[in-house]
């Protein structure tokens, strides 16, 4: 029941070439920066990643999409990351956008064991009937374009059918744990960081205060130890290195 790891390289150690990841975070609020940069210094490339953004350039999953290793991400916000569309713009890139919500609600199904669910988010647009450029061609041409979903008609209102998803593995952070792997997640940080745990088959989560079991009460748990199989415990050092994305000042 002993899910602590020695080191963060130890804990991405066996994540191969082309493998899925569903990564925590929203800009840069639960990003697991440590997790992130010991992958990218294991040297796996070709990831489809899934994940809310794509980091910021230099910070996050900008770190891996910086230096070529994602191949696919499927996500809700380009966000502030010049990186993230100029691959994406030149072909270098396959791109999913998904609405917000929809994408975590197919996390949160996926690691719950639901495949499908249908929802009323894109219906009319092109999310339903298809045609969002996932890929570019080097000169600008649309290479592949999403396909059209299935609808459906309920109580007078269309739904679009969206699918679960779930990765070979996910990276999150946490605030605390416990060596069972019981998590509990501070604030904004518990965005996308519970969901893509639960979708992910081996969960890997880095944690800023690492506690015996029984020291977290059960009602103050967030996500329980069944969706969490590694963890990695921060230094001080490592736990204190936030960054703001955007910090704004009261005139």
């Amino acid at each position: 029941m002993n899910k602590v790891c020695a080191t963060a390289a130890e804990a991405v150690l066996d994540i191969a070439d082309g493998s899925s990841l569903a990564v925590g975070g929203f800009g840069l609020s639960g990003v697991p920066d440590v997790l992130i940069r010991a992958l990218y210094e294991q040297g796996a490339t070709g990831l489809q990643v899934v994940s809310n953004n794509c980091g910021v350039d230099g910070r996050g999953l900008g770190v891996l999409l910086a230096a070529g290793r994602i191949a696919r991400v499927t996500g809700s916000y380009v966000g502030e990351n010049q990186e993230f569309a100029r691959q994406y713009l030149s072909g270098e890139l396959e791109v999913e956008l998904t609405p917000q919500g929809t994408l975590a609600e197919r996390l949160r199904a996926g690691g719950a064991g639901i495949p499908a669910f249908y929802t009323p988010a894109g219906v009319g647009t092109q999310v339903a009937e298809g045609g969002l450029p996932w890929r570019y061609t080097r000169d600008g041409e649309v290479d592949i374009a999403s396909p059209h979903k299935e609808s459906r008609r309920f109580n007078g209102r269309t739904y679009v059918l969206e699918h679960g998803i779930t990765t070979d593995f996910a990276l999150i952070r946490a605030a605390k744990a416990d060596r069972h792997g019981n998590l509990v997640f501070h604030k904004a940080a518990a965005n996308f960081n519970p969901l893509a745990a639960m979708a992910g088959r081996i969960a890997i989560t880095e944690v800023e205060e690492l506690v015996e079991p029984g020291e977290i009460a059960p009602e103050e748990v967030h996500l329980p130890g069944v969706f969490v199989q590694r963890i990695v415990a921060l230094t001080p050092v490592q736990a204190a290195d936030k960054q703001i994305e955007k910090r704004t000042v009261r005139t």
